[in-house]
């Protein structure tokens, strides 16, 4: 019962996320007792502040726990994921909507569910270590966590680089593209903390907060605004190729070795989330993509090429772009009836 901690000092609670040899993945139980947490702290007069950190030196958290996925997917019915998604995209909008300052600290590695957990607050921290990512589409699966939201709504189409190519940022860039609010350096992370048991979020920021060293996606914009603005996966890898840059053609085939079905329902996903707006029907619409996936080959070969024998050979089926159709896209999105999450319908967490 130590994989998560919780404790009070001053006007300030927080929550550890303690798995620093698995770096902080997170698993059902700890989805759970956080959930837990905040609706005490959310009531709880004394709390004035809520603080997310990671156990260890190397990064907040680096998603879910895939392995019991892959095995779930590979010898059981899906079930167990299904309900930890649930739990987890609920925990992800509870965040969104929290009463109280959410300050998560994202220093280090921060993939998957771990920016589920962090870039849905309403004070993310960055610092010079952070490497943030949605690496998904690397085995077999689809950006979830709220993070088709979060990418829909970055400037351009940097979200589709990024949700695409599983593409790993630094501060700065998380900044440009809206997944982070404030910078500081990892040197001055125990005195902000520390200093939150006493002051005012603003405050304490105030005493922190500096300029962020510069990213790299700035300066690519314009070459990925104009290639990720293709109607298709195939497209986009044609435009990347065709621009002939270096940046232009790691990212094609960086493309090119990924799963083609996740690629061609992450850009459908990425589209559709523009248009629904809201966090709460994203989620809604990435449980159901997430529970699709389940019966999918690519997902347990993606997870045993990277995680479980990681040979970093995935062989995906189909292994073509243009052997995946739309109606193979379309069948992700296909409404689960009475297994819907339900959260724009109101039967998820209240604001």
């Amino acid at each position: 019962m130590t994989d998560v901690l919780f404790h009070t000092s001053g006007r300030a609670a927080c929550v550890t996320l303690n798995r620093p040899k698995a770096l902080n993945a997170l698993t059902h139980e700890m989805v759970l007792r956080i959930d837990e947490a905040l609706t005490a702290w959310e009531h709880d007069p004394a709390v004035e502040t809520v603080v997310v950190t990671g156990a260890g030196e190397r990064g907040l958290c680096a998603g879910g726990d895939i392995r019991a996925i892959h095995d779930d997917a590979r010898d059981g019915d899906g079930t167990a994921s299904a309900a930890f998604w649930r739990d987890e995209y609920r925990l992800n909008a509870r965040i969104a909507r929290y009463a109280k300052p959410y300050v998560a600290v994202m220093d280090g590695i921060v993939m998957g569910g771990g920016v589920g957990v962090s870039a849905h607050g309403s004070v993310r921290i960055v610092t010079d270590r952070s490497r943030i990512a949605m690496p998904e589409t690397a085995i077999g699966f689809v950006p979830d966590v709220g993070g088709t939201h979060l990418l829909a709504r970055a400037p351009g189409e940097l979200g589709t680089h990024l949700a695409l190519t599983g593409a790993h940022i630094g501060a700065a860039d998380a900044l440009l593209c809206r997944l982070a609010d404030h910078y500081m350096p990892a040197a001055a992370l125990r005195d902000f903390v520390d200093d939150l048991a006493g002051l005012p979020v603003r405050d304490a920021l105030a005493r922190h907060v500096q300029d962020a060293p510069e990213g790299s996606l700035a300066a690519q914009r314009t070459m990925l605004d104009s290639c990720y603005a293709a109607d298709t996966v195939e497209e986009i890898v044609s435009r990347l190729l065709a621009h002939g840059t270096p940046a232009a053609e790691e990212a094609a085939g960086t493309l090119l070795s990924r799963s083609p079905t996740s690629l061609k329902v992450t850009l459908a996903s990425l589209r559709r989330a523009r248009h629904l707006g809201a966090l709460e029907p994203v989620l809604d619409q990435e449980y159901r993509v997430s529970c699709a996936a389940l019966a999918t080959p690519d997902l347990v070969e993606g997870i045993r090429a990277q995680v479980v024998d990681k040979d970093r050979s995935p062989r995906w089926s189909p292994d073509t772009l243009a052997a995946v159709t739309d109606a193979d896209v379309e069948r992700f999105f296909t409404p689960l009836g009475v297994r819907e999450l339900g959260l724009a319908a109101g039967t998820g967490p209240k604001p």
